[in-house]
Parts: C-alpha cells; sequence; structure tokens
C-alpha cells in the first residue's frame, strides 16, 4: 500500500502598491509616473522586482496586488503576463490602508496565513522573505512583524537617515513585512488606519494605542519586546517580532533620497552578479 504526503499550502502575499498622493509623490513625479511603484529603478520597474523577488523566494503562494485599477498593471509588460496568466490577482484598494487589508482579506484564497509587504521595497531579495516566512510558520503567536536593529542597517547604508524606533534596549526599523495567522490576527492592521509610519510621526502612536504606549516610546522607558508585545494584549492578539540580519530590509523606496540609495545599491547587486 502506497502512501503520500500532503505538501502545506504556501501563505499568500499581498502586495500594497497603491498610492496615497498619486503623482504627487516625489519618486513618481522624478520618473513620470502615477504610482511609485511603477517607477523604474535601474532599469526595471519597482513592483516588477518585488513580485520577481517573491517568486524567487519560492517560499509564497497566490500573490495579490492592492493597487487601484487593472489597467496600472497592465501598463507594464511583466505584470500584463503575470496578471493574465493569474500568478498575481487584484485585491481592492479602500480609503485607508487598513480597510485595504481587511478588503483583500476576503477576496485572498487562502485568506490565512497571510503575509503582507510593500510595493516599494525595491531593495529586498528573496533571502529576506524566506528568513522571515520560515520563521513565522515556525512561530505561533497571531501577528509577525520583521525588523532590524540601526546598528545592522548603519553598517552598510551609514548615509540612509531611517527614523528608527529609539527603544530601551536600542534602535529599530520596521521592514514593512508583517504576517497574520487568523481573521483575528487583522484586529492588529487597525493601527494603521492612521497611516502608521510611528518612527516618523510619533503623536500617531496616541491615537492608535493611547497615551501609556506613547511614553514608553517617547522616553524609552520599554524594550521592543515589552511594548509591541503590551499593544498586542491590548488588541487582544499575541504577537511575534522577527529579527532580520540584512541591512536594506528597512529600507524602501520612500523618497527620492531612498530612491538614488536603493538604485546604486541594485546597480552594485547587478554588477556583482554580472561578473561571478
Amino acid at each position: 500500500m502506497s502512501t503520500s504526503t500532503t505538501q502545506p499550502t504556501k501563505p499568500a502575499v499581498l502586495v500594497l502598491a497603491a498610492s496615497r498622493s498619486g503623482a504627487d509623490d516625489p519618486v513618481a513625479r522624478l520618473k513620470g509616473t502615477s504610482h511609485k511603484c511603477l517607477a523604474p529603478i535601474d532599469g526595471v520597474v519597482m513592483l516588477e522586482r518585488v513580485i520577481q523577488t517573491i517568486l524567487d523566494s519560492e517560499v509564497l503562494g497566490q500573490i495579490y496586488v492592492s493597487i487601484e485599477n487593472e489597467d496600472l498593471l497592465r501598463s507594464v509588460p511583466a505584470l500584463e503576463k503575470w496578471l493574465t496568466d493569474g500568478v498575481i490577482r487584484m485585491a481592492p484598494v479602500r480609503g485607508n490602508l487598513a480597510d485595504s487589508v481587511l478588503a483583500a482579506a476576503k477576496v485572498m484564497d487562502p485568506a490565512f496565513p497571510m503575509i503582507i509587504t510593500t510595493g516599494d521595497n525595491a531593495l529586498h531579495a528573496p533571502e529576506i522573505l524566506q528568513d522571515f516566512v520560515g520563521q513565522f510558520l515556525e512561530l505561533k503567536g497571531d501577528a509577525a512583524a520583521g525588523f532590524t536593529t540601526a546598528e545592522t542597517v548603519i553598517a552598510d547604508f551609514p548615509e540612509v537617515g531611517l527614523a528608527y524606533h529609539r527603544l530601551k534596549d536600542g534602535g529599530y526599523s520596521s521592514c514593512n513585512l508583517y504576517a497574520f495567522r487568523s481573521a483575528k490576527a487583522l484586529e492588529a492592521v487597525r493601527i494603521f488606519e492612521g497611516g502608521g509610519q510611528f518612527g516618523k510621526r510619533p503623536m500617531r502612536i496616541i491615537k492608535a494605542f493611547g497615551i501609556s504606549p506613547f511614553i514608553l516610546y517617547k522616553f524609552r522607558l520599554a524594550t521592543l519586546d515589552q511594548l509591541l508585545h503590551g499593544i498586542a494584549r491590548k488588541l487582544g492578539i499575541t504577537a511575534d517580532i522577527i529579527m532580520l540580519p540584512y541591512s536594506y530590509g528597512p529600507i524602501d523606496v520612500d523618497n527620492i533620497q531612498f530612491f538614488e540609495i536603493s538604485e546604486k545599491a541594485l546597480k552594485e547587486r547587478r554588477l556583482a552578479a554580472q561578473s561571478n
């Protein structure tokens, strides 16, 4: 009698690619595109890079892209082919980040576990996704978020000037990688109703969580673990912090400076790969 094993379903991934500022985004304006994530960087459209990285990682399943309309994807040949072939699918866009994620969960198959990344993570490589997803699947928390230490980033990108979360145990920056294990876990996305970016706009912490977490954050009275686990308890969920030792992890293409830093790093990667 023969036996067979069933391979576990790979998590679906949601790529957030909608534009909140449209062509007024400085990177979109620089490259003459409607969306920052449609801007070419070192010769390849940013969103195309992100999706190719997901495919190359081989740890994720169906890819969903949250963007305003299908025509935007069809304006890029590689994205059009992936859309036609079913490699990527559309996910709805709503008025804010949190509502867009909640709407996407209703059309994603399977909805959980869900991995979230963004369309401007141009520097992300397959290794960071493999590490993040691998750790998440071994953990048990309802949700997880990826972070890199300030020291790790500064070692390779001393000029980047990220807005680090400065806490009792050091500085950290988010890698724009999030994971949710169930519908209950999606309560965590409510923290992004006001826009997120707490490192740049710490006053948003008060709106999202109240005054106590803000005081702990502002005066560095808590470690990253203490702060985020406290926030998770407030939301009625459990959460895991996934530390990722990749200096490029937190560098998204958020402005012209980050675009230039990212393009330089991508060119160096490309030239190094060509010489091997």
